[in-house]
């Protein structure tokens, strides 16, 4: 087991496997089993839509409730360790994320027949429609603001001093205004299934 866990990759692989076994322990037990049909399709696509959000939003919410309030308190020989190491990971996955989710949600409400509607904001989609559009502008946020502004700001772009400081007081400020939007995008995801508009 423990190399099992030691590795991600293994990690994961034994997940999907679990996973697996579940469904077909549920299955033998129970008889009902997964029907290869469309609306299976659909709920593996809001699987993986959910599974990508929570690794964007997980990240982002890292990022300004664990990183940014942290770093004034890390002495600063220790701090190029976040900046080449920890940081550019974490963006790396926290980018790919967001274009998942983004790829994935715009896929889910295409095989269910609700994507202009919802982009419309048209009753009875606006609430999901208005959380689509407030993770649009979050995406938008995290490849053409944060991403290009954390580059400079860990040194992957090399650029002077107070360059430097201002992107990395931009990519803060706009993960902060990314943080602010996800409360609202979270609720309104929710809330179309679930009443809460």
């Amino acid at each position: 087991m423990a190399a099992i866990l030691q590795s991600l990759g293994r990690t994961i692989i034994a997940g999907i496997i679990l996973l697996i076994l579940i469904l077909a322990i549920v299955s033998g037990v129970t008889g009902v089993g997964p029907h290869f049909d469309h609306a299976w399709g659909a709920f593996v696509m809001r699987w993986l839509h959910v599974a990508s959000g929570v690794m964007w939003i997980g990240l982002l919410w890292y990022f300004n409730f664990v990183q940014i309030p942290s770093m004034p308190k890390i002495p600063d020989e220790q701090k190029p360790a976040i900046g080449k190491v920890i940081a550019p990971t974490a963006l790396f996955w926290f980018r790919w994320a967001a274009l998942a989710t983004v790829i994935t949600g715009l896929l889910l409400a295409t095989m269910n027949g609700y994507i202009a509607a919802a982009l419309s904001l048209q009753v009875p989609f606006h609430a999901i429609g208005i959380g689509m559009w407030l993770a649009l502008v979050m995406a938008f946020n995290v490849w053409f603001i944060i991403w290009p502004n954390q580059k400079k700001a860990l040194g992957i772009v090399v650029v002077e001093a107070a360059e430097k400081a201002a992107a990395a007081r931009t990519a803060m400020l706009t993960s902060r205004i990314n943080t602010l939007l996800s409360i609202p995008m979270l609720y309104m995801m929710v809330a179309q299934q679930n009443g809460g508009l």
